[in-house]
């Protein structure tokens, strides 16, 4: 589980590299909000629309190796995203980048998921906290290396995906061991228990547009939050872009302390509690961000931050538990429609930025967060017992 979480905190460090050079590349190459927004949207979205598939082929063939090849994938995405003189070839970087975060994430899920014992919620907590501290991560990189090395800086990593290719190697040799141990002792294919009670394909189906509904507007939310919100630090506070990047990083570092607990919260109270958790407090704060003084700025940043992501890991173990035969495209549709939202809002965020401006931007987007209340309507899980 350790293991596989700092893989993930490799791959997603060096995916929130993009977001984290937008304040560079718009200072120094002179790029539209528009043009920063479709950088990020080719990437989420190569990323969200080969993810459910690698999960869906995953299910029915394991591919231990892939992990290792996706993140060869990353390392050369890097470079070019590095070492870029124009526009269309940061675009392809943003092709290879982010066809190695659709490789790597539903297998990585499945790595998860077989470590987890009964603690699947704490399992996929362990890995996910990997993945959102390599996002928080990503705004400290912005702020101290790219600031002063510009995009170039972004060279640096490359020897952390080095040691990442290394690392997935290893871990690809235990998957394929415990799938030959499997095979060898004739067991049938681990299926997940779910918590939920038995459940119609209507109601499934149901809960399953709720669930992406959730995922939608907490995307879109973060999105906001990560790639533009030091624009508005700078312009209505008049931060500068160092400072601000500290900021993204603080909501970001704490929404890496709401995964981790989450998921084992929700193996204590249940999966729609701790959903309905990340919903009811952080709605009024989001509302009210854009008002606030610059002195509770942090605080907001850090309650929200904490809250709003402490149902991430949830989302994708009850999307698992309401389709447990199919582990692997469960992941693959959470995490990659998160992916897939993250993409068009970059891109329509960065389009209001260009068009209203940015203090109007962000007090349509404090609203989304409301959209959140339909978590009252998922159907009621139980919580396992021990022992």
């Amino acid at each position: 589980m350790i293991a596989i979480a700092f893989g993930h905190l490799i791959n997603d460090t060096v995916q929130n590299i993009a977001p984290a050079m937008f304040p560079y590349l718009s200072r120094d190459l002179g790029f539209t909000f528009t043009q920063l927004g479709l950088i990020t949207f080719i990437l989420n979205m190569v990323s969200s629309t080969l993810q459910p598939i690698v999960g869906f082929i995953s299910d029915k063939k394991p591919m231990p190796y892939a992990l290792p090849i996706g993140m060869i994938s990353v390392f050369i995405g890097l470079c070019m995203f590095a070492f870029a003189g124009q526009y269309y070839i940061i675009l392809i970087a943003a092709i290879f980048l982010g066809f190695g975060s659709a490789i790597f994430h539903p297998e990585g899920s499945r790595v998860s998921f077989m470590s987890a014992g009964n603690k699947r919620g704490l399992s996929q907590s362990i890995y996910q906290v990997g993945g959102n501290s390599g996002q928080a991560i990503a705004p400290l990189i912005g702020a101290f290396i790219l600031d002063a090395l510009g995009q170039r800086g972004a060279a640096v990593l490359l020897l952390l995906v080095a040691i990442g290719i290394l690392l997935l190697f290893n871990i690809s040799k235990w998957y394929a061991r415990q799938l030959r141990a499997e095979k060898l002792n004739k067991k049938k294919k681990k299926i997940l228990v779910s918590s939920l009670p038995p459940l119609t394909k209507k109601q499934v189906g149901i809960a399953l547009l709720l669930l992406f509904t959730i995922i939608f507007a907490r995307s879109f939310y973060t999105t906001n939050i990560q790639n533009y919100y030091v624009f508005y630090l700078i312009d209505h506070y008049h931060l500068t872009t160092r400072i601000g990047q500290i900021f993204i990083f603080i909501f970001m570092a704490f929404g890496v302390v709401g995964t981790f607990f989450g998921g084992s919260l929700s193996d204590r109270i249940g999966r729609k509690n701790v959903i309905l958790l990340s919903v009811v407090v952080p709605i009024p704060l989001c509302l009210l961000l854009p008002y606030m003084p610059l002195w509770l700025v942090p605080v907001f940043l850090i309650v929200i931050g904490t809250l709003i992501m402490i149902s991430f890991s949830v989302t994708v173990v009850y999307a698992q538990e309401l389709v447990p035969s199919k582990i692997g495209t469960m992941a693959g549709l959470t995490t990659g429609f998160a992916f897939g939202m993250g993409a068009i809002g970059s891109v329509a965020i960065g389009w209001l930025l260009d068009t209203i401006g940015i203090n109007l931007t962000m007090k349509i987007i404090s609203l989304l967060p409301a959209i959140l209340l339909v978590a009252f309507f998922l159907p009621k899980d139980q919580v396992e017992k021990e022992g």
